[in-house]
């Protein structure tokens, strides 16, 4: 099989109490050195002025008209419009005493406005720090706090959630602009507090276009994005021009060398939030290539009728997105008769042993592509050519079946924010990778580290282990936060707490984490520790496994009941048998099921931390089968194997009722 990394040090011997660490590996496209960013190209900026000039008139960023409550067709701003404005916007930020490397704040879902806000930031060298609420109210205080944010621009309907919480940040904020409209009392409310507060048309005219912009160079600061979803405050990643812009030419050069690149003719579909930093190198380099990006109406409900009118030639998805699909595209074919189930198992099995062969994605099967695919092509309105899937792991099943049916190149990759996005990205056409995250990019280089605890060893045949990374678009460190850059970079390697094990190919399979934090198929974190703390003050239970799949987009869990409590609530519901007997009766589970969940809603605990089915374990978990150390902490990996055979039926079960 043929191998696409290249190892560049061989592995090393534990020194001290470190374990041992696997060879170095890059991919083969950067075999005799990492990518370097351009020479000339100080900032994202530039990539944007570049465009402007090579394309001043083409469609750059489009959004849904709205006419009295009916949406209509894409509206467009070119790239010399949006340059425009985003020179005034920077010009009128200025004004207001914001100098280059003082922080600006991003509210909002993704629009025209955000993006022309960020390219505002970059030519003033002020770095933009995204805000986002998914955490509540009070993530929003924190960032804006935390990063000391003078200025913030705020969608227009999140102004009335903005001023509630604007007397907790007034130490440092100084000035609102809404992406629309401001009302008089909204006005009148902030600067009752001290705190100036705009339209986004009356900033705009307070700016002047013929400002000068500063200099600035690649180690400025770009953004400072705060991660979430982890123990304790988030943690604000800094994120230097030089990586942005390295990541951006690395988009480019992968896709140059296994597929067709983007040019001015493409669109690209945004709807993943501008917020992380995925979206954003995506964003980027659509820009950088003269593309066009429409939004969607921010309202997942709409989300295919989006795609319909948009008709986009690229597309980034969550797994869950994918799932979507896949899951409508298997029921129309089962709900059709039995010759068109037929053809397409025919179309299906044809294509897919071609791919395994080797053959290009659009050169498997022209014929049954316009004879069978073409129709679930149209799902995403027709044009689409190539997909991306990010956040969490891709079923293999959904991969393998979007790549035979969707008519596109499908490339799933794995990231951080602290890599500032993709790391790892399968190979366009390979379709040995299905199922993995692919090789490392052309600017990082990464090896396994062994995990003895764990049972991962990175110096085995198949080598397993955490995943480490060092190269050209690593974060610069977190923000006033010293200790914890220096927790998670050991001798100029980050790590990244992943576990992965490394395939024939040299491509890179997610399969552990090493931290009790994980991330569910829609891409959310779920810090697993503290939401079974939070279950444990229910008090009909002992103890509790909580456990979530990446593959799925809900928790199940493993209770052991507290004895006395059940066998009273059982007599007072007229229920008989044993401890063990009242732990298997589906009334006893769903009893504690629903405790379970008031629980967790009186403690505040999100919809993704629900607990969607519960297993009651009558037998405490215990040394003797493994299931928990001798101080008491649960075992996680040992549970997921004693219990394997359960925690699957409890999916099933589960996925059983929402049908």
């Amino acid at each position: 099989m043929e191998t696409y990394t290249v190892k560049v040090e061989e592995s090393r011997p534990a020194s001290g109490e470190r374990p041992s660490a696997g060879p170095v590996y890059r991919c083969i496209y950067a075999k005799d050195g990492l990518l370097d960013p351009p020479s000339g190209i100080e900032s994202p900026w530039e990539f944007f002025c570049g465009s402007v000039k090579l394309y001043p008139q083409n469609q750059m960023l489009g959004r849904r008209e709205v006419n009295d409550g009916q949406v209509g067709q894409y509206v467009w701003q070119t790239y010399e419009e949006v340059y425009n404005k985003a020179i005034k916007i920077g010009s009128a930020i200025r004004g207001l005493g914001v100098n280059p490397g003082d922080r600006c704040g991003i509210y909002g879902v993704n629009c025209p406005e955000w993006v022309t806000a960020m390219e505002a930031c970059v030519s003033q060298g002020i770095c933009y720090v995204p805000l986002y609420d998914t955490l509540g109210r009070n993530l929003v205080e924190f960032i804006i706090n935390h990063a000391e944010i003078s200025i913030v621009f705020v969608q227009e309907n999140k102004m009335q959630s903005m001023l509630t919480c604007l007397l907790r940040c007034v130490a440092h904020l100084k000035t609102i602009v809404s992406f629309g409209k401001v009302a008089d009392e909204q006005k009148q409310e902030a600067e009752r507090i001290g705190v100036s507060c705009f339209s986004w048309e009356e900033f705009l005219l307070s700016g002047n276009v013929n400002c000068r912009l500063p200099q600035v160079c690649k180690d400025d600061t770009c953004t400072i994005m705060y991660t979430s979803g982890t123990t304790g405050d988030p943690k604000g990643v800094i994120l230097t021009n030089r990586a942005v812009i390295t990541q951006v030419i690395n988009t480019e050069q992968l896709i140059l060398e296994t597929d067709k690149a983007v040019t001015e003719e493409d669109t690209y579909f945004s709807f993943l939030p501008l917020a992380h930093i995925f979206d954003q190198i995506i964003e980027n380099y659509c820009i950088y290539k003269g593309a066009s990006i429409g939004y969607w109406q921010g309202d997942v409900r709409y989300l295919m009728e989006d795609l319909q009118q948009l008709k986009p030639t690229l597309f980034c998805g969550v797994p869950r997105v994918f799932d979507r699909i896949y899951t409508g595209v298997k029921q129309k074919i089962s709900s059709g008769g039995v010759l068109s189930r037929k053809l397409f198992e025919i179309a299906y099995e044809h294509k897919l042993n071609n791919l395994k062969r080797g053959v290009r994605q659009d050169m498997a099967s022209p014929f049954f592509d316009r004879l069978v695919f073409n129709k679930i092509k149209q799902v995403l309105g027709g044009r689409v050519r190539m997909m991306l899937s990010g956040a969490a792991p891709l079923p293999k099943h959904v991969e393998e079946f979007l790549r035979v049916t969707s008519c596109s190149v499908l490339i799933q990759g794995y990231g951080l924010t602290e890599s500032c996005a993709g790391c790892f990205t399968s190979v366009a056409n390979v379709f040995s990778m299905v199922g993995t995250v692919g090789i490392p990019v052309m600017t990082i280089e990464a090896r396994l580290e062994s995990v003895p605890d764990m049972g991962y060893d990175a110096l085995s045949p198949t080598a397993r282990g955490e995943i480490c990374l060092r190269g050209k678009t690593l974060f610069s460190g977190y923000y006033k936060r010293a200790d914890l850059t220096d927790e998670v970079f050991v001798a100029g390697w980050f790590h990244t707490g992943d576990i992965g094990e490394l395939q024939p190919d040299g491509a890179m399979k997610i399969i552990d984490r090493k931290k009790n934090i994980f991330k569910l198929s829609q891409g959310e974190y779920v810090a697993v520790e503290n939401i079974e703390s939070a279950y444990a003050q229910c008090s009909l239970i002992t103890s509790i496994w909580v456990y979530g799949n990446s593959f799925e987009s809900f928790l199940v869990g493993v209770a052991v009941p507290e004895k006395q409590a059940l066998e009273n609530w059982a007599a007072a519901n007229d229920l008989t048998g044993n401890f063990v007997e009242l732990c298997k009766h589906p009334k006893s589970r769903k009893y504690i099921l629903e405790e379970l969940n008031n629980t967790g809603r009186r403690l505040q605990l999100r919809g993704f931390e629900m607990l969607k089915a519960i297993h009651l374990e009558p037998f405490l978990f215990d040394m003797e089968r493994d299931l928990i150390t001798p101080t008491f902490k649960l075992k996680r990996p040992q549970l997921l194997k004693y219990y394997k055979e359960r925690i699957d039926e409890l999916y099933q079960e589960a996925k059983e009722k929402k049908v």
